[in-house]
């Protein structure tokens, strides 16, 4: 038998702040030392404005100095995914800037890059007792940010590696026919049937409507699904078929804000299937992330999908400057400055993503396999300074609540999984029953 491995992950990092080392900081490095393997999101990009700001952006326009890359080696972390909605709010500038900082401070990293090829290619961690490969992805982005596909004809595009979804709504017949009607009477579909016709657009075939953007279809059971598009699943797919045959371990990181109707906290149909297809093509581990805050824990075929680890270090509120969209939105004038801003987008902080004490806790997992097999799984709270002033908000701190695992423990339960609470932190145990790994209290995926 080989080693175990041990394994940390944590959410989203949208940090903008330099390094101030405290006790804090202190046990929550320690805490990712204890790993062999250390992820992160990356969720800004690192430049001194070498590039220009997007038409569209993330949320805010994240830029951050090149100095908290420091940070993120302070912490600990060897393996950093950058494919998320900030990764091209500066256009290919900013995108090339933050690659070769990235390089600079020696991370292993992956989901965007020159091409799709570069985008979506495994990177591989060497570790004393094994070798990890990491692909990152999302499926939150404008769709142009997508990388584009190299070709001997073409150059490829610079972008992240995309996960893309078809989202489909079922109506009965007689709505159907209403929405029908309701097209006919205005312009909705005028551009699209002309597109069409002139072979600019593909139809979306004969039991599909579109309406607008929307695809409808007559259903006995009215709703709205979601599923991975299939290109993108094949394609990454054969990436993990691929890193599996390199690598000890194959983990991936899916950056998707999308959600269930309007309940945040449970992931997308897409996103448990693309996640348990990403088990089932070999991977060790998928990581979440992207709501700003917890989603449960599913252990699939004794692997474990952590479908949000919510934040690790959020701190939107200090960013140094923004765009003059960004001030446009809220009618704001070059009179105005990016506190301004901030305040307009926040309602002068009582409304969006401040107000909400869950988007400021969350959990650092740590887990450990050998020979590909789940040993157990230690998940710890830590809280990122809700009661703090809104400018000293962001770092993340080990927390003495129980009620973050508590939390958790509730939305995990529709996935079978059993946590335990121990003190403030909460564990998944796995025993071994005829030479395999099974659930403690029998459930599997």
């Amino acid at each position: 038998m080989t080693k175990p491995v041990t394994f940390a992950a944590t959410g989203d990092s949208f940090i903008t702040r330099l390094l101030h080392k405290d006790e804090a900081f202190e046990e929550v490095a320690a805490l990712l030392h204890r790993a062999d393997v250390r992820l992160a999101n990356l969720e800004t990009t690192v430049h001194d404005s070498k590039g220009y700001p997007s038409a569209q952006s993330g949320g805010t326009w994240a830029m951050s100095p090149p100095a908290v890359l420091q940070a993120m080696k302070e912490y600990g972390f060897n393996m950093i995914g950058w494919a998320n909605n900030h990764t091209l709010d500066y256009l290919y500038g900013g995108l090339e800037a933050t690659e070769q900082h990235l390089n600079e401070y020696g991370f292993v990293h992956a989901g965007a890059g020159k091409n799709l090829a570069e985008a979506g290619a495994p990177r591989y961690l060497e570790c004393d007792s094994a070798r990890v490969a990491l692909i990152a992805a999302t499926s939150t982005f404008h769709p142009w940010w997508a990388a584009g596909e190299q070709r001997r004809d073409s150059i490829g595009r610079p972008g992240i590696n995309p996960m893309r979804y078809i989202m489909t709504h079922y109506l009965s017949k007689e709505k159907l026919e209403q929405l029908k009607a309701i097209a006919d009477s205005v312009d909705i579909n005028a551009f699209s049937k002309v597109l069409i016709e002139e072979g600019f657009m593909n139809s979306p075939g004969q039991d599909v409507f579109l309406f607008g953007n929307s695809l409808f279809k007559m259903g006995e059971q009215e709703g709205t699904k979601t599923e991975p598009h299939p290109r993108d699943m094949q394609r990454i797919i054969k990436t993990i078929e691929e890193a599996k045959r390199r690598a000890d371990y194959v983990l991936i990181s899916i950056h998707a804000h999308e959600m269930k109707g309007e309940q945040k906290e449970a992931p997308a149909e897409f996103l448990e299937t693309f996640a348990r297809a990403c088990i089932d093509a070999g991977a060790h581990a998928v990581v979440g992330h992207g709501p700003h805050l917890l989603r449960g824990i599913e252990i699939y075929k004794n692997r474990p999908i952590f479908y949000s680890l919510g934040d690790f270090i959020f701190q939107t509120e200090v960013v140094t400057s923004q765009p003059a969209d960004f001030y446009e939105q809220y009618g704001l004038t070059h009179d105005h400055n990016v506190a301004d801003a901030l305040e307009a987008m926040s309602a002068n902080y009582t409304r969006g993503l401040c107000v909400h004490r869950e988007v400021w806790e969350a959990v650092v997992p740590i887990w450990k396999m050998q020979d590909g097999e789940l040993l157990e799984i230690e998940l710890h709270p830590i809280e990122l300074g809700y009661d703090l002033p809104i400018h000293r908000m962001g770092w993340p701190r080990q927390s003495t609540s129980s009620a973050i695992v508590e939390r958790l423990q509730a939305l995990s339960e529709p996935y079978g999984t059993k946590i335990d609470v121990e003190g403030s932190m909460g564990r998944i145990r796995i025993k071994k029953e005829s030479g395999s790994a099974k659930w403690s209290d029998g459930q599997n995926g």
